[in-house]
């Protein structure tokens, strides 16, 4: 399964979750909200209306925030 990352380079919480998928040596696809900010609807379709990171999906499941997020 892909699993994808929805994160803002300001936001620890993203670069927390980045570092433990790098170190448990999953692969993923990082999308940077900052620099595609055409993929925000995606997002906040995902979140019902939320618009916080990281926002994690895993096959079907979705992760919102799952140790703290930043709102934007």
């Amino acid at each position: 399964m892909a699993i994808t990352l929805y994160s803002l380079p300001c936001c620890p919480y993203s670069r927390a979750l980045r570092e433990r998928l790098v170190a448990r040596g999953s692969p993923f696809t990082e999308i940077d909200l900052a620099a595609r900010p055409e993929c925000v609807p995606e997002l906040v379709k995902l979140t019902r209306r939320r618009r916080i990171v990281p926002v994690l999906v895993d096959g079907s499941r979705i992760e919102i925030a799952p140790d703290g997020g930043t709102e934007f």
